[in-house]
């Protein structure tokens, strides 16, 4: 994680506040804020080597044919570029939201919600700004809104993300399926929640999506103070899904809290890395490039692999 993000730091990439973009109202703005600064670090980056035109354009890397390397553009840049047919670069891209009730936890100036949101306001920008043919999916425990994949429905998707609230209890196993049987033609499928369930119970969940040939990519959104557990006095704590209250004594749970969320966070990863689901932790009180990044990267390997 450190040696991605001193890379990505170093190609010049345009790192936001997420404080300071809880401070634009209107979504679009700051997807295209967010989006356009990437893009001119992106295109700044001797590590990457994007051309400009980049949805019609990848760089070449060892094992592709040398057939589909366009030459008239090495003629002008001196570097090698894969040229990228509509098949290659427009994709039906999804983006599934969790909207269930432990979303709405922040304990800064933003939500997991907010950040998750903000999210995938600028992936759908990102991948619009592509020519891909962008969806939007909400879900609880049941799917809660559905824009599907289109290359005009970038507008439905800003207002449908302006609008959500987290408010329900929430769980992956149904909605999940539903999403399934709703996006027939295989696709890429951005997952952000903040996945409280069992590693397992996740897996199984998600297991329909890649069975029908979907690209899966997941963000997993979680406040630092979740992360940290920086809490001092005793005090109530509160489950957002359960309503339950519980009493809590920090300096005695700190060590044993930080160990199962540590455990917690390496079952995850294992269980997506064993069946080819991408996936990142994202710190909600961090830059939301880096995740526009991971995401570039993992679209990268996908087309690689096809």
């Amino acid at each position: 994680m450190a040696t991605t993000r001193a890379r990505h730091s170093a190609a010049g990439a345009q790192f936001l506040d997420p404080a300071v973009l809880g401070r634009i109202s209107n979504l679009e703005l700051l997807a295209r804020t967010v989006v356009d600064g990437f893009l001119t670090g992106l295109h700044r980056s001797p590590y990457l080597g994007f051309s400009m035109d980049f949805a019609e354009h990848r760089p070449y890397m060892p094992g592709d044919d040398i057939r589909r390397i366009d030459w008239k553009l090495y003629a002008r840049t001196d570097r090698h570029y894969i040229k990228l047919f509509e098949a290659d670069t427009n994709a039906n891209f999804s983006i599934l939201l969790d909207l269930s009730t432990s979303m709405s936890y922040g304990s800064h100036s933003l939500t997991k919600l907010d950040y998750a949101r903000y999210l995938a306001a600028c992936l759908a920008y990102f991948s619009n700004k592509q020519r891909d043919r962008v969806g939007l999916v909400t879900f609880d425990h049941e799917v809660v809104d559905y824009v599907p994949p289109s290359m005009k429905h970038l507008d439905t998707i800003l207002h449908t993300l302006d609008q959500v609230t987290a408010g329900r209890p929430g769980s992956l196993a149904e909605p999940m399926l539903r999403i399934t049987e709703m996006l027939g033609r295989k696709g890429i499928l951005v997952v952000i929640s903040d996945f409280y369930e069992e590693p397992d119970e996740v897996l199984r969940a998600l297991a329909p999506l890649r069975a029908r040939g979907h690209d899966v990519i997941v963000f997993h959104v979680m406040d630092p103070f979740e992360l940290e557990f920086p809490f001092e006095e005793a005090s109530g704590f509160e489950d957002l899904e359960t309503g339950e209250q519980i009493p809590v004594i920090p300096g005695k749970l700190r060590s044993d809290y930080l160990a199962m969320v540590k455990a917690h966070l390496a079952s995850l990863e294992k269980c997506f890395a064993d069946n080819q689901i991408d996936y990142r932790l994202l710190d909600t009180s961090q830059p939301l490039d880096e995740a526009l990044f991971q995401y570039l990267l993992s679209r990268e390997r996908a087309s690689k692999a096809r």
